[in-house]
């Protein structure tokens, strides 16, 4: 023992560092050996350990520190191989969770990327059908289509068109980011719950109202503020800074959520059906022959495709969808579209509860006054809810969305 006591100062004043093992098969020597090297051993003043089991090899491994201070320990346990592979490619269980977390987080993030994408590319290609259909609603404009684009031409010029858009890019950008990433959220939770293997109606028309409560509740003060910016005499606010301003001073922090619940009431059944429409359509197709055949094509041909070939539905079908989707949630809510708007213009004076509003709307107009201005509406939701769909479809595989 004293010649390996000689070997092992040897190798430990070397000015360099190094670290060994020694294999021993506990069933071939006396145990008195085996006890006295796997006895805890200092080696510059690091123990060193090691364990056994029966019918196992003995592995002891040795760690040097050289003259310039690097250590090296090597992986100790009953079976050497298990443990470096397992120290190789198994991370902590708290390094797994940081990794999780940051996924899901970058994952949300894009989600809410592609949802604002989608909303301000269809808002400002369709704010001009936007603008009329306010002008029916707020200004109670009673004259035909052809001479209300007219008078919007010839007083305030072709960016009469667009008059709030930008109000209404920071309405809706943030309400449809929150909306599209709310329902991918909820369905998927609910798919989690029920232990399914694919989402149910009832469960897509339930996360989509969630999510149009959520993106409600959150986005409210901004389409309250957007509202009093087209109003007659919104001019002289100032813009969206001056209007939030005057409202907060004149009539208190609540009046940005008048409308509050005709709103969620709106919202609720709206979501379910613009989303779950679109998602059973979607369904359908892929679960059809042909669908099936395309989702093939899609995972064969998928390094070869671009963003728009990879769409699961192909553009032109995408488009369709859409359309088919948001007039079928236009159609079943806009009765609380027309009230919501009525309560948002009324002053602290003149407050009306949601079923006054409703009822004085009624008595003014009849019932066809609950839905004024829906044609315009729906000339305008068509071609925005196939264009949202669309580029929120198209930004998700860019962004490349799980």
């Amino acid at each position: 023992m004293s010649e390996s006591n000689l070997r092992l100062n040897d190798y430990t004043h070397t000015s360099f560092f190094s670290s060994g093992g020694l294999f021993l098969d506990s069933s071939a020597i006396p145990s008195s050996i085996v006890n006295r090297i796997v006895g805890e051993v200092s080696c510059n003043s690091r123990p060193v350990q090691s364990r056994r089991k029966r019918g196992e090899f003995l592995c002891l491994s040795l760690s040097f520190k050289g003259k310039d201070g690097a250590v090296i320990n090597s992986a100790e346990s009953s079976e050497c191989n298990e443990a470096v592979g397992s120290a190789a490619t198994k991370p902590e269980k708290g390094v797994n969770r940081r990794l999780r977390g940051r996924g899901a987080a970058m994952n949300t993030t894009k989600h809410l990327c592609a949802g604002a994408v989608a909303a301000m590319v269809s808002r400002t290609c369709l704010a001009p059908l936007e603008r009329l259909k306010l002008e029916y609603i707020v200004r109670g404009e009673k004259g035909d289509l052809y001479m209300l684009i007219n008078r919007i031409a010839t007083t305030q010029g072709l960016r009469g068109f667009w008059k709030g858009n930008f109000v209404n890019i920071l309405r809706t950008a943030p309400f449809k980011a929150i909306n599209f990433c709310a329902y991918d959220t909820y369905r998927k939770q609910l798919l989690k719950l029920s232990g399914n293997e694919e989402t149910t109606n009832s469960e897509r028309f339930i996360a989509g109202a969630a999510a149009g409560m959520t993106a409600t509740v959150l986005c409210l003060p901004l389409d309250t503020i957007r509202t009093r910016l087209v109003a007659p005499g919104g001019e002289v606010l100032g813009g969206v800074i001056g209007a939030f301003r005057h409202i907060i001073h004149n009539e208190g922090v609540l009046s940005l959520y008048k409308g509050l619940l005709p709103s969620i009431l709106s919202m609720a059944p709206s979501g379910a059906v613009f989303y779950g429409v679109y998602d059973i359509l979607k369904s359908a197709y892929l679960h059809s022959p042909e669908g099936k055949k395309r989702i093939e094509n899609l995972k064969q041909q998928h390094q070869e495709l671009n963003a728009f070939e990879q769409l699961e539905l192909g553009p032109v079908r995408t488009l369709l969808h859409g359309a088919i989707a948001g007039a079928c949630a236009e159609a079943a809510t806009y009765p609380f579209e027309v009230v919501r708007r009525q309560l948002q213009l009324q002053g602290r004076a003149t407050r009306l509860g949601t079923l006054a509003t409703c009822v004085k709307i009624v008595e003014q107009g009849g019932v066809p006054a609950l839905y004024a201005g829906l044609i315009p509406s729906l000339l305008q939701v068509l071609p925005s809810a196939s264009i949202s769909f669309f580029v929120y479809e198209f930004m998700k595989i860019v962004l490349k969305v799980g």
